[in-house]
């Protein structure tokens, strides 16, 4: 039997309800969606792009801590407050990314945690163990 093990980077922001930043499991990593907190709780939602690229470096050190990154990617999902900015947080999101692309959903949703305008999950896979452990 699989056991699932909580994954926390301090180079991350903690969480702000019950839940892990991530859990482990069978080989799965599956990150909670971030928002753009810094590991110190100070928000950046001043700028979409700017925004963007503080979500994406949160999922990095999740990933890092797991001794994973963007390649282990299997699946993420966006949630944008306004759909008019999917250009631009594409194309950051993008330059964290190569191909083969992991799959993806984007929603428009009408609120986020702390009035952000992006939040963003992932899950990651890894065959080798010494990843997970």
């Amino acid at each position: 039997m699989h056991q699932k093990k909580a994954v926390t980077s301090s180079n991350a922001p903690k969480p702000i309800g019950p839940y892990n930043q991530a859990i482990s499991c069978a080989g799965f990593l599956f990150i909670s969606g971030q928002i753009a907190l810094d590991s110190e709780g100070n928000l950046f939602a001043d700028e979409i792009q700017e925004e963007t690229h503080r979500v994406m470096k949160n999922l990095q050190a999740i990933l890092q801590e797991s001794g994973m990154d963007f390649s282990h990617v299997v699946k993420t999902s966006i949630f944008l407050k306004d759909m008019g900015n999917f250009q631009k947080i594409n194309e950051v999101y993008g330059s964290y990314l190569s191909d083969p692309f992991p799959a993806r959903e984007t929603v428009e949703v009408s609120e986020l945690p702390k009035g952000v305008n992006v939040e963003i999950s992932c899950m990651a896979y890894s065959n080798d163990q010494d990843y997970m452990n």
